[in-house]
């Protein structure tokens, strides 16, 4: 009886590595397509080096988890104590890790809200000068998005024109309406844009349209989240009763 459940222990423990190894390439994956991808979050991504940072850590959390799957997998078929106590060493601060961010998440998700976004934009926001790299981030993330400021063209009211600007209107150039939605799309009608006429204008504030966009995946991550955490869990459990059970 004690081999049988020894048996199911190591299958089960195979079984769980794999999804582990899976949940690290699916990581791994979508790291790499955050930064290659040329529909404009790679120059959103690239523009802003807190996301810089985050694409990067995703990048290296994928090839650990990819790398640990295939260690656990290797060491429960193979019945070998110093890969399962090493695997178990490694998903578990993984696994601390995982919960530090998601605690950390949770306590500064007021970072967030509407109306910290609308104060940073009206505060720091140049316009078109993509020098900086506030504005231009800003500016990347309305032309991919359609969309205009925080909650629509009339934040930028607050923010001073440039010196040499003989334009009436306050909304940005990023704002105007093009044929697509990138930096080389051509403009609806530019001029009329800047010149205040809102159907040449996109009206719809950013922080809606993200939102509407990213609910779902925002869901799917969450859970995904729990899930990972959960094969983690488990996985630890079965790494130390395989490894208590081996002679």
């Amino acid at each position: 009886m004690e081999g049988d459940c020894l048996s199911c222990m190591k299958y089960l423990m195979f079984l769980f590595n794999f999804f582990i190894f899976l949940g690290g390439a699916c990581l791994l994956g979508l790291g790499i397509w955050v930064i290659v991808d040329p529909t404009g979050f790679r120059e959103i991504v690239a523009a802003n080096p807190l996301l810089f940072t985050g694409a990067y850590i995703m990048l290296a959390m994928g090839a650990m988890l990819f790398l640990l799957g295939f260690l656990g997998c290797c060491g429960a078929i193979r019945e070998n104590k110093c890969l399962l106590l090493f695997f178990f060493m490694f998903i578990l601060l993984i696994f601390l890790a995982e919960l530090s961010a998601a605690i950390l998440a949770f306590i500064f998700r007021e970072n967030l809200t509407r109306e910290f976004f609308t104060k940073e934009l009206k505060k720091h926001y140049l316009r078109n000068n993509d020098t900086d790299v506030f504005s231009s981030t800003w500016n990347s993330v309305m032309i991919t998005f359609a969309c205009c400021g925080v909650n629509g063209p009339e934040d930028f009211e607050a923010v001073p024109l440039l010196p040499y600007s003989s334009l009436e209107s306050a909304t940005p150039e990023a704002c105007c309406q093009r044929e697509l939605q990138s930096r080389e799309g051509i403009f609806v009608n530019k001029e009329a844009c800047l010149a205040g006429i809102e159907r040449f204008q996109n009206r719809q504030g950013c922080y809606t349209v993200i939102l509407n966009s990213f609910e779902t995946y925002v869901y799917l991550a969450g859970a995904l989240a729990i899930g990972v955490l959960a094969i983690e869990l488990f996985a630890m459990i079965f790494a130390m009763c395989l490894f208590r059970g081996i002679q």
